[in-house]
């Protein structure tokens, strides 16, 4: 997954300001600890940000 589709279905998920704020402040054990920018930024794979993203916060079957 590229990191535009990342982005795109985060927006879509969350609205545009709000996923902003949710990468940049939610701090996810299943990140061990990071945050979504912070999981991004150490190398983590996109898909793999956004499926712990889709299991925790209950994305739809449509956006995963």
């Amino acid at each position: 997954m590229r990191l535009t589709e990342f982005w795109r279905r985060m927006y879509e998920h969350f609205g545009e300001a709000y996923a902003e704020s949710f990468a940049q402040d939610h701090v996810m054990g299943e990140l061990d600890g990071r945050t979504v920018r912070q999981a991004l930024d150490a190398g983590w794979e996109a898909k793999d940000v956004w499926r712990v993203v889709c299991v925790t916060q209950g994305v739809s079957a449509q956006l995963r």
